[in-house]
């Protein structure tokens, strides 16, 4: 079953030094690596910050345009993994060895099964 592990970060945490930064950055790889070798990885990719953002909504035919993410909080999505696992316990498992989910949280979510 495919899950969606979306990691939310908590933007109004201080910016984290090189150092800090540089061994977050090696937990990941080793985390997905991990999963790479364990077959259970889809994909997931690293976002860049909310404020590249733009959010796109359409109201009565009409575009409208906003700089920035659709909703004003201190936790925004900041990258993602895309899992196929046996059931949703392994996807949980899996979401909290994120190392973002110590700071953040990681919202798993099913994909939907359009095969049946």
């Amino acid at each position: 079953m495919k899950y969606l592990l979306m990691i939310c970060e908590d933007r109004s945490l201080p910016d984290r030094d090189e150092a800090a930064e540089a061994s977050l950055m090696a937990e990941y790889a080793a985390f997905t690596q991990e999963i790479i070798e364990s077959g259970e990885l889809v994909g997931g990719e690293q976002l860049q910050r909310p404020d590249t953002a733009t959010s796109v909504r359409v109201r009565h035919g009409k575009r409208a345009l906003t700089d920035g993410p659709f909703a004003e909080t201190t936790e925004q999505i900041g990258g993602y993994y895309l899992v196929d696992v046996k059931d949703l316990d392994r996807a949980l498992e899996l979401a909290e060895r994120i190392p973002s989910a110590r700071t953040g949280v990681v919202e798993v979510r099913p994909i939907v099964d359009r095969s049946r």
